[in-house]
């Protein structure tokens, strides 16, 4: 059986990668942001 993609990462690491603060630093990150405002997302990036 295949492993969960992020299944051994810290909390850190993962919210450095996908965290508010990493998609609000790049222009796709935005786009990103607000596609999930569009749709209505209660959950607009990761807070784990």
């Amino acid at each position: 059986m295949t492993k969960r993609t992020l299944s051994n990462k810290s909390r850190a690491s993962i919210l450095r990668l996908s965290g508010f603060r990493a998609r609000m630093a790049t222009p796709t990150g935005r786009k990103v942001l607000k596609n999930r405002r569009k749709k209505g997302r209660k959950k607009l990036a990761l807070n784990r």
